[in-house]
């Protein structure tokens, strides 16, 4: 089994965005700590927008320059000890800014990229794809939409093309939301370990210009989503996300878990973390030759930091561990 293990490296975007050393610096040192003590390679796909307000924002107010050193050293550091950096794109950065006290993050209308025009969306793509590629000093070819919003891909599929974007792994098979702010559905994506397709990230061609690597889902329970609640609240030590930020709101979202059974992202956040083993058995029984993990350094908790590592220490030797550098 090719196991990719990836996570997306942003801050919150709710009403408190949370510190740079909590969501993103720590977190990510135990996640490298990982990677170097198995010589096993992560992806981190990196929230360029956020990089680049930093940088304006950092001009004008000087508290932030910290902030952009200490994430620019570490992506540095991802890619010295053998980890990847691909594309990521939350383009609500377009439109939010730094208040000299605190980000004022600015979703409505602008979440997603099919919120704006062709000219603002090709520039979004392109500048923030060159901006990434000038920073880490490699070609990127991979791309995952913030929020999985990567549909309607028809209006992608050129600039893609032209700045040479080829992979994408946005999709998880069965997940559907749709909330005032932003929406995917991938319930007829194929599922499969991966595929080719042309104008729809869910229609698979044969002789598609792109090829997804979905990321791997599975159909969880309500007492799992209840099991959640409850650790998170007996054990707030083991089980309290790292991050000091607040999620975006997902309306109607948790009663809609807590009472049927839902398809999600298989995912090494929280306890998330404890299906990692039970899903990589399933894949294999179902003749599966990928797996591909999500995660988010700010959602981490020190449960499943652990949970990740003994998953690692039990599969690296048995199974590959692969970054999307490595594909063509």
């Amino acid at each position: 089994m090719n196991i990719f293990l990836t996570f997306d490296y942003e801050l919150f975007f709710g009403e408190k965005t949370g510190t740079v050393e909590k969501c993103m610096i720590n977190p990510t040192n135990e996640l490298l700590k990982i990677s170097k003590k198995y010589s096993v390679p992560m992806t981190f796909f990196i929230d360029v927008g956020y990089l680049i307000r930093l940088e304006t924002e950092s001009a004008k107010h000087s508290v932030l320059k910290s902030d952009l050193a200490k994430v620019k050293n570490q992506i540095t550091e991802m890619l010295e000890c053998g980890c990847d950096v691909q594309l990521h794109i939350h383009p609500h950065w377009e439109r939010s800014y730094f208040n000299g006290e605190k980000w004022v993050i600015e979703v409505d209308n602008c979440y997603k990229l099919a919120d704006f025009d062709d000219d603002e969306l090709y520039h979004i793509v392109t500048f923030y794809k060159s901006y990434l590629e000038e920073i880490s000093r490699k070609k990127v070819h991979t791309f995952r939409a913030g929020g999985w919003c990567i549909q309607p891909f028809n209006r992608l599929k050129d600039i893609f093309k032209e700045i040479g974007i080829k992979y994408d792994t946005s999709v998880f098979f069965g997940g559907n939301f749709e909330s005032k702010h932003y929406a995917f559905d991938f319930r007829s994506a194929p599922k499969k370990s991966n595929y080719r397709f042309e104008e729809d990230v869910c229609v698979e061609v044969e002789t598609g210009s792109f090829i997804e690597y979905p990321i791997s889902s599975l159909r969880y329970s309500p007492l799992f989503y209840w099991r959640l609640y409850i650790l998170g609240r007996l054990f707030p030590s083991r089980h309290k996300m790292i991050g000091d930020g607040i999620f975006l709101s997902q309306p109607g979202r948790k009663k809609s878990v807590l009472t049927s059974y839902t398809w999600n992202h298989v995912s090494s956040d929280g306890y998330y973390a404890s299906k990692l083993k039970v899903v990589l058995c399933k894949m294999i029984r179902e003749s599966y030759s990928d797996m591909v993990v999500i995660g988010h350094p700010k959602s981490l908790t020190l449960y499943s930091i652990d949970v990740l590592e003994t998953f690692v220490e039990k599969s690296y030797l048995a199974h590959n561990f692969r970054s999307f550098k490595e594909l063509s």
